[in-house]
């Protein structure tokens, strides 16, 4: 997939990916560099320790309506049809 860079610095990012990124207008995005690419990921405030019956666990700080649903198995799927057999 190809997208090109307007005069104002602007990317558009195909709506067939971000359907699968779950971005939506107003997503606040990370901006990492990482040796010759440009990382865009959601930015989501890190995950906390809280004690439950005497025992340290991690929560997300997202609450639960607003967490995307993961299918694992699709992600699998996907990542196996990017590699040549």
């Amino acid at each position: 997939m190809k997208t090109t860079i307007d005069k104002a610095g602007r990317v558009v990012i195909p709506i067939e990916l971000r359907r699968r990124a779950g971005l939506e207008p107003g997503t606040a995005l990370e901006v990492t560099e990482e040796d010759f690419s440009i990382r865009l990921v959601p930015a989501v405030p890190p995950p906390r320790l809280v004690r439950r019956q005497g025992r340290l666990v991690v929560e997300p700080a997202v609450p639960e309506e607003e967490r995307r649903p993961v299918d694992i198995a699709a992600l699998i799927e996907e990542e196996r049809e990017r590699w040549p057999r």
